[in-house]
């Protein structure tokens, strides 16, 4: 059960192309967020669709399979773990994020 600590698996489509940056070492940094979706009835038995938006990035080899078969739209299947961090923004203010480090990632989907 170690290896369940932190694991996180999600299914669902690309928000944008993903962001491509490489560093001066030559190593890649993917960065990129999906929608995942969520349909229920409500109490008046109508359909609703409720929608969460996750931040990915993904290091290495990873990245540059981002890098040359995802876009916008391109429905995929991702495992990671979660990680949070803290940076100040050009104000001062303090801001934290919540992103999920990819380390498998799976092409779903015929776009």
């Amino acid at each position: 059960m170690s290896t369940l600590r932190n694991k996180v698996q999600l299914i669902g489509n690309l928000g944008n192309n993903p962001e491509i940056i490489t560093l001066e070492s030559g190593k890649k940094l993917a960065k990129f967020s999906i929608a995942t979706n969520e349909t229920y009835k409500n109490a008046q038995g109508e359909k609703v669709t409720n929608t969460e938006w996750h931040n990915l990035v993904a290091w290495g080899k990873t990245a540059e399979i981002v890098e040359k078969y995802l876009e916008k739209g391109k429905e995929i299947a991702i495992e990671g773990k979660l990680t949070s961090r803290t940076y100040d923004d050009k104000d001062g203010n303090k801001r934290y994020i919540t992103e999920v480090v990819v380390t498998e990632l799976l092409l779903l989907g015929t776009k």
